[in-house]
């Protein structure tokens, strides 16, 4: 299995140090904040005040482009109240934010008398520019406005001096560096948070010989996300102490490997249950409420009628836009109830593509789980610290293979299922983690395994009887081993030969 060549400019990596220690936090209009106010959503923008670490003003992230056409510090939010915050509404196509829904209250600390053992995490890769795929369908939309010579009035009359928040097309489906939320940063703070929480890990894992592993699947933007957060956990020497294994993409690994969508044959290929079950679900729900929104438009802009594809793509340039510029003139195009519709055809593409909607889901992933939980088995003796790093489509798997989310029924698509657990923005949004903690709580309470989902402590249903509503290990193990006696032999229902591998082997130290 190949390892990660050395980060080619370490000068990259300081800027980000430098970045990361003045802006840790940012906040939306300036530094101060009333002093009665409290955050309602874990620290974003104007949110981010009392009792917070210094944060640079909005100001200080002036990008050339984000002041263009008279744009305001509003434009972040949409159209909505001061409690609207569009982050958590962006379908996991916008930066990263904190779970708030169905949390554990006390937030992230350990529970008293407890201490953490070992940490396994699953994250997404960070902050990016959009697909190849969804960046074509933006050029194509904004070519065609741009050569109709219109003038668009109402929501769209920026469009005359906009311009395209990418200048070279090779920027596509990587890390975006600029800006408050760029993917650089993110992932390079995400590793200086947790080695903030679990620093006093470091050294145990370091007493072995051989050099800590860490894993990224082979994605460039994976890859790159796993590089800067080895800066911030492990130091800009990071080289010398730990090694980033990449794991190949590739269809032949079987149960070996990080992305199971890739090697699960039957998955790929059964067009009704399959990978291309999520966008056929998701169209049926989007032509629910695209009529309206192109109605508004063609009202304001009688010459141009745009097609459900393309109104899909200006809601989606509201979150790839503010990764790169800090906001984006495409968020207030749409109302409150716009988003919360994208919001909720975003939910549904990934339900039913990766996660409970499929059959395919839970069985794939279930090897990770089930590798992790090995791991969690053999104790201190297997190392403290594993980090794996892949997409939004292989976190899926594993969150339904956990039944810690899963909704009591399929998520309607005639409407909004409001009281849904399965919200993508929260559970896989850019930068997106689920770490598992084994916490060690005394020889009474013996060991106990504790999720948080993107800074939010989520109980596992059934399974919440330890300190913190975490789970006994025992427990915890026990259902792992029921699930994959549920969905199955992973060769046998993805329709792989017998001697391809059947498990995930190299996630060991």
């Amino acid at each position: 299995m190949p390892s990660i060549p050395p980060i080619p400019s370490v000068v990259t990596l300081v800027y980000a140090l430098v970045v990361a220690v003045v802006a840790y936090r940012w906040n939306w209009i300036s530094q101060e904040c009333p002093a009665e106010t409290k955050s309602q959503h874990g620290g974003y923008l104007e949110y981010e005040c009392a009792g917070k670490p210094h944060q640079s003003s909005w100001r200080s992230w002036w990008h050339p482009q984000h002041m263009l056409g008279g744009a305001h510090a509003g434009h972040i939010h949409g159209h909505g109240g001061k409690d609207w915050n569009i982050l958590y509404h962006l379908g996991g196509n916008g930066p990263w934010v904190e779970k708030v829904v169905d949390v554990v209250d006390g937030g992230i600390a350990v529970p008293h008398g407890c201490k953490v053992e070992q940490v396994h995490m699953m994250s997404r890769h960070a902050e990016r520019y959009p697909t190849i795929r969804v960046g074509r369908r933006m050029i194509k939309l904004l070519e065609k406005m741009k050569q109709s010579k219109i003038a668009f009035q109402g929501d769209l009359a920026f469009v005359k001096d906009w311009e395209l928040f990418w200048s070279d097309d090779s920027l596509m489906e990587h890390l975006t560096s600029t800006g408050p939320f760029s993917g650089t940063l993110g992932s390079f703070t995400t590793g200086v948070r947790l080695r903030t929480r679990y620093h006093n890990l470091i050294p145990t894992a370091r007493s072995s010989e051989s050099k800590i592993r860490f894993w990224a699947s082979d994605s460039d933007r994976v890859i790159d996300t796993a590089r800067y957060f080895g800066a911030g956990f492990f130091g800009l020497d990071w080289q010398d102490t730990a090694q980033l294994h990449i794991v190949p993409e590739t269809s032949d690994l079987g149960g070996d490997t990080l992305t199971p969508g890739d090697t699960c044959l039957k998955y790929v290929e059964d067009v009704e249950e399959g990978h291309d079950k999520g966008p056929a679900m998701m169209q049926k729900y989007r032509a629910t409420y695209m009529p309206a929104i192109r109605q508004r438009l063609l009202e304001q802009n009688p010459k141009m009628e745009f097609s459900d594809d393309e109104i899909y793509a200006m809601q989606e340039m509201c979150g790839f836009e503010t990764t790169v510029r800090g906001s984006s003139h495409w968020c207030p195009v749409f109302t409150q109830e716009d988003f919360l519709h994208f919001e909720y055809a975003r939910d549904i593409l990934h339900y039913y593509r990766a996660g409970p909607g499929t059959q395919y889901g839970a069985l794939m992933g279930w090897l990770w789980l089930n590798a992790t939980k090995n791991l969690m088995l053999e104790g201190p003796l297997a190392g403290p610290l594993f980090f794996s790093f892949v997409h939004d489509g292989d976190i899926a798997p594993m969150i339904t293979a956990l039944d810690i989310i899963n909704d009591e029924e399929h998520l309607p698509i005639s409407h909004i299922a409001a009281s849904r657990k399965w919200r993508k923005s929260q559970v896989s949004p850019m930068g997106g983690r689920t770490i598992f903690e084994v916490i060690s709580c005394g020889e009474k309470e013996g060991k106990h395994v504790r999720i948080n989902i993107n800074d939010g402590i989520t109980a596992i249903p059934d399974c919440d009887s330890g300190p913190g509503r975490s789970c006994p290990l025992a427990d915890f193990a026990r259902r792992v081993q029921r699930k994959g006696e549920e969905v199955g032999d992973f060769r046998e229902k993805c329709g792989l030969s017998t001697d391809a591998p059947e498990k995930i082997t190299f996630l060991h130290q």
